[in-house]
């Protein structure tokens, strides 16, 4: 029997997501996602299942830009290994807790360094998490929040940032000038819009909805962690007492400013070619891996001569760096592979385009069956540059280059691909944000969807307008009203209810 491009393609995600939201366990259910996979694509066939799972994840493994994401993320767990042992990280958050007065301007801080860091958001999960988290502790911040925040100020950032991989990435999969086709669907990308005044609002008003209140109020009373023993009770790594800001702000200018130049250097930036171009056709984990191993030799340069820490400490925060993405790590890797398996052997985008294509869907609801679609395939294989990959080449061919609706499809889909990504427990962002915040990966994906649907529900709504008036304004108005509409149907609720 034959499974592939059929709806049986998506019962891997579905099986990986369910298992991994009711025994909170991401790594059996990932596995167990995986081995259905690989039990449907051999007709249930034991041996051929096992020979295929293997090839899998070695095949997931030798792909340059995977092993160039593992480097990268060993490399930066070093870094931050050595930036907590020279004694910056705690410097800088004393300094933060004299500065800062309240929980809220340091989720505000933890927010503005995210768009600050906006060309990445792999870059951006982690660097922001690995500066903000203890000053975070310092104001009893869950990490569950502390994950939200890091989340929604990365893809929702790097989606509307004309100089990112993701402007790079989405450039690729049009026709004609994909550039200027990416600026114009900015303002009609309301999930990155609406998550940025949705986070805004969160850190201002302390809004609490679903599990994160419950975290919330456990973080006040000391629990920053909530029931996680995962964190709390692993190995504290002892640091220099006498540690200055200078050992963590100077490694972090380093590092963003060499991962951007390691960037446009593999995009050919120092052979002539423009800034833009360059980012459009740049090799983001190359360039991340650059960037990380530069930034290590400063940090040589900077913390053995002045014996911040001996070589001998140096060369021991090579392993605990690895040691600490180990988690990371390991669920990247399978989430990869569930996501090969599900895109790519069981084409699961092909049912859902064939599917599309079949259907009589009028175009004025397009872009809103579009976002859902999207939302849904990305939320299934954990990956939206695959989700753009298959669905925008669908909305080209629908409407005319330079058309007002194809700006609107186009828009939608990436919205519904970002939004997807961003509540999906298999998506490789999401498991950065988790480690990023050192939070739980479950525990940050089920305290993070509350305030997805209540942006994805004005989304649709939002959509729906466009579709209809292909009015930018109007889109905006209608789609922010029905956000603050929405938010306020919760806040009576929840007074009703406390």
């Amino acid at each position: 029997m034959n499974f592939v491009s059929t709806v049986w393609a998506l019962l891997p995600p579905i099986i990986a997501i369910v298992f991994a939201l009711k025994t909170k366990e991401v790594y059996l259910s990932l596995l167990l996602g995986i081995v259905t996979g690989t039990l449907l694509l051999t007709n249930f066939h034991i041996v051929e299942s096992m020979n295929l799972l293997f090839d899998t994840v070695v095949n997931c493994l030798s792909k340059p830009s995977n092993i160039g994401i593992l480097m990268f993320l060993v490399m930066l767990g070093m870094i931050v290994t050595l930036m907590t042992k020279s004694g910056g990280s705690q410097a800088y958050g004393k300094w933060a807790k004299k500065k800062m007065k309240s929980s809220k301007q340091s989720l505000f801080s933890t927010f503005v360094l995210g768009v600050v860091i906006f060309v990445d958001d792999y870059f951006n999960c982690l660097t922001v998490g690995s500066v903000m988290r203890e000053i975070t502790d310092e104001f009893k911040v869950s990490r569950a929040m502390l994950a939200y925040i890091i989340d929604s100020t990365a893809a929702p950032i790097c989606i509307i940032a004309p100089i990112s991989s993701w402007a790079a990435a989405v450039s690729g999969y049009t026709s004609g000038d994909g550039f200027q086709l990416f600026l114009n669907t900015i303002p009609f990308n309301l999930y990155a819009l609406l998550t940025i005044v949705m986070v805004c609002y969160v850190i201002k008003s302390e809004f609490l909805v679903g599990k994160m209140r419950k975290h919330e109020l456990a973080a006040k009373e000391g629990d920053i962690h909530f029931g996680d023993d995962s964190y709390q009770t692993s190995e504290e790594i002892s640091y220099n007492k006498n540690g200055k800001m200078i050992d963590l702000i100077l490694p972090v200018i380093v590092l963003i400013f060499s991962c951007i130049v390691g960037m446009i250097y593999t995009g050919g930036f120092f052979d002539g070619k423009d800034l833009i171009t360059a980012f459009s056709q740049c090799e983001a984990s190359r360039g991340l891996v650059y960037g990380t191993f530069f930034t290590i030799i400063i940090v040589f340069i900077l913390y053995i001569p002045r014996k911040v820490v001996s070589y001998n400490e140096f060369v021991e925060c090579i392993p605990e760096g690895f040691k600490a993405m180990v988690p990371s790590i390991l669920i990247l890797v399978l989430a990869w592979s569930l996501g090969d398996l599900v895109s790519n052997q069981l084409q699961a985008g092909t049912f859902v385009y064939n599917t599309l294509q079949s259907a009589s869907i009028s175009t004025a609801i397009l872009p809103a069956c579009l976002f859902v679609v999207g939302a849904g395939l990305s939320f299934s294989t954990g990956t939206s540059w695959g989700t753009f990959g298959i669905l925008i080449p669908m909305a080209t061919s629908l409407f005319p280059e330079g058309s007002t609706m194809l700006v609107i499809s186009i828009a939608s889909i990436l919205a519904g691909a970002v939004c997807g990504d961003h509540i999906s427990p298999i998506s490789d962002t999401t498991i950065m944000a988790s480690a990023g915040a050192q939070c739980n990966h479950l525990y940050h994906v089920t305290t993070q969807i509350p305030y997805a649907l209540i942006v994805s529900s004005a989304c649709f709504i939002g959509y729906l307008v466009a579709g209809f008036t292909q009015n930018m304004l109007l889109t905006l108005v209608v789609s922010f009203v029905s956000l603050g509409l929405i938010i306020l149907g919760i806040r009576i609720y929840q007074k009703r209810k406390y």
